[in-house]
Formats: structure tokens, sequence, C-alpha cells
């Protein structure tokens, strides 16, 4: 009888321990920052390479020159964001949040941009190339020298919004 309650302990142990500690857990490959609020963090230059930010925030962050590919950032909040020259490639940002990021010189190479906010991002500049941009708001969006999702496009200067 004191097997089964002595291992039905552990088991709650192991799994709420690590739970708790994630969101602050340093920044580092694969980190699991899962719903964790790191609003206004400095993340300048991190390697973040496939870490999973699922409906994390990340408002006001600095995160210029990170690694940030093959990330899982589904409905992650990225608002005001300083995104510029971060590598989103292969990223999963999916309903994400980048209302007003600057994501300028980022790249965003077959990135899975479906339905996300970029209204009045700072796109300038940006590789788009193969991203999925489904569904995406661009209402606003600067898109000026970014190489369009074909690859072999470059938005004209005021490009806003769209392409052109």
């Amino acid at each position: 009888m004191q097997f089964p309650f002595a291992f039905a302990f552990m088991a709650v142990m192991i799994v709420a321990f690590p739970a708790a500690a994630q969101c602050t857990a340093a920044p580092a490959p694969g980190v699991d920052w899962r719903r964790c609020l790191l609003d206004r963090r400095d993340l300048r230059n991190a390697d973040l390479t496939g870490a999973v930010l699922r409906d994390a925030s990340l408002q006001r962050a600095d995160l210029t020159g990170a690694k940030m590919a093959e990330v899982d950032a589904i409905d992650a909040r990225m608002n005001s964001a300083k995104l510029e020259g971060v590598d989103f490639s292969r990223a999963v940002l999916r309903e994400a949040d980048l209302t007003r990021a600057n994501l300028r010189k980022s790249t965003l190479r077959e990135a899975d941009l479906r339905r996300a906010r970029l209204f009045r991002a700072d796109l300038r500049e940006a590789d788009l190339t193969g991203a999925d941009l489904g569904g995406a708001d661009l209402n606003g969006a600067d898109l000026s020298g970014a190489t369009w999702i074909d690859g072999s496009r470059t938005c004209a200067a005021g490009s806003v919004g769209l392409c052109q």
C-alpha cells in the first residue's frame, strides 16, 4: 500500500516542478516558455532556435539579432517588440500578434504567418521568401524593400499593406 501512494506523490512532484520553473529558465535553444510573461525582456542576440513560445507575451521585448528559427510561437504576443534582424526561418507564428513590431531586415523564410497580426509592423528589407501569409493582417505594414513570398520580387519603396 505504501508504494502506490509514494509513486503518486513522486509523479505529482515531477509534473509540477518543471511547469513552475520554465518561465525563469535562461534563454537557450529549445527553451519552453509556453504561456510565460516576458514583456520588456532584453533578449538581444539570444539563441532561441526551436523554442516553444506558444501563448507567451513578449510585448516590447528587445530581441534584436536573435536566432528564432523553427520557434513555435502560435498565439504569441510580440506587440511593439524589437525584432530587427531576427532569424525566424521556418518559425510557426500562426495567429501571433506582431502589431507595430520592428521586423526590419528580419528573415521570415518559410515562416507560417497564417492569420498573424502584422498591423503597422515594420517589415522593411525583410525576407518573406516562401512565407505563408494566408489571412495575415498586413494593414499599414511597411514592406518597402522586402523580398516577397515568391523570392524573386522586391517590394517597392512606399509599399504599405501590400507588396508593389
